[in-house]
């Protein structure tokens, strides 16, 4: 009898732990999806305003002045100019890092320099973007001919030494979970440190570098704070990056401070803005899930 009551209260124990635990999955299942119902009503309403095609197709956006003109390209182009340029810094030296701190670097070291490195990923945004607005962009200006105090070059460097630790840290994770015997066979033939990094453990990992790839470019993309201060607010389709520029985060930010009028089609183009970051992301998440299921490598 005493018995059955320790495994009635056993059960109902793990069941109320289990609907917890379910309550907490569900509630930032409900929390994206109320996201993308608030993005998807506030953008139909300024859809019935502005053609999809003009938002989409049109080269000018000047949405607080008249004439008004609601072509979104300038702010998505701004937004990859600043990423390209992050994952032109992040990426190489994000991934070297990596193969230094799995491949070279002795253990007193790594315990060292990987949370020195991880430091970086805690430092505020707007942090960086005062940065890249009172020393980045002054050095940078003795270099660049033409460089505009306010630039996409000084914000995409700032990104992406924001975005570098995100790259250093998940891919030296990925690194590490390939088997030593791969690197030690690697050596038992004749190998040396880097041709056994470059081409018996980088390829084998490829599938978690490419994830830490995506998932620090998608952070570039939605970065805010840093580029506002660094890049400016000048939307412009350009591809030189001495200009200053507007990427989408920061027209939001713009328009967010308060002085547009609530309800007006001026607030209502940034959630048409924001959900079409949101669908930038969510293409590059998709894209690395599913690189990520086609070529993870499997060991026993």
């Amino acid at each position: 009898m005493r018995l059955a009551g320790l495994r009635a209260r056993r059960k109902l124990r793990e069941r109320a732990i289990g609907g917890l635990l379910f309550a907490a999955g569900a509630t930032s299942i409900l929390t994206t999806a109320g996201i993308v119902v608030v993005l998807l009503v506030e953008s139909a309403s300024f859809f019935r305003h502005v053609s999809i095609v003009e938002f989409l197709t049109g080269t000018t956006w000047t949405p607080l002045f008249r004439p008004q003109h609601f072509g979104v390209l300038p702010l998505v182009a701004g937004s990859f100019l600043v990423a390209l340029i992050a994952s032109v810094v992040a990426l190489p030296l994000g991934l070297g890092a990596a193969i230094y701190l799995n491949e070279y670097a002795p253990n007193r070291a790594r315990s060292i320099l990987k949370p020195t490195l991880e430091i970086l990923a805690g430092v505020p945004s707007v942090v960086y973007g005062y940065f890249a607005l009172t020393f980045m962009t002054p050095i940078l200006q003795h270099l660049v001919p033409g460089l505009s105090m306010f630039n996409a070059l000084s914000a995409g460097i700032v990104v992406g030494i924001m975005i570098l630790p995100l790259v250093a840290s998940l891919s030296e994770d990925a690194m590490r979970a390939v088997p030593r015997a791969l690197s030690e066979g690697s050596y038992a033939l004749g190998a040396t440190r880097w041709e056994t990094a470059l081409r018996v453990v980088t390829p084998a990992a490829l599938s978690g570098i490419v994830a830490s790839f995506i998932l620090a470019i998608s952070r570039a993309v939605g970065e805010t704070m840093a580029v506002v201060l660094a890049a400016g607010m000048t939307p412009r389709l350009t591809l030189d990056p001495r200009e200053s520029i507007e990427t989408m985060t920061a027209y939001i930010v713009q328009v967010s401070l308060g002085d547009t009028q609530f309800g007006s089609i001026e607030y209502q183009s940034i959630f048409a803005v924001g959900l079409s970051l949101f669908a930038v992301t969510l293409v590059m998440n998709i894209f690395g899930r599913w690189f990520l299921k086609r070529f993870r490598q499997v060991y026993a």
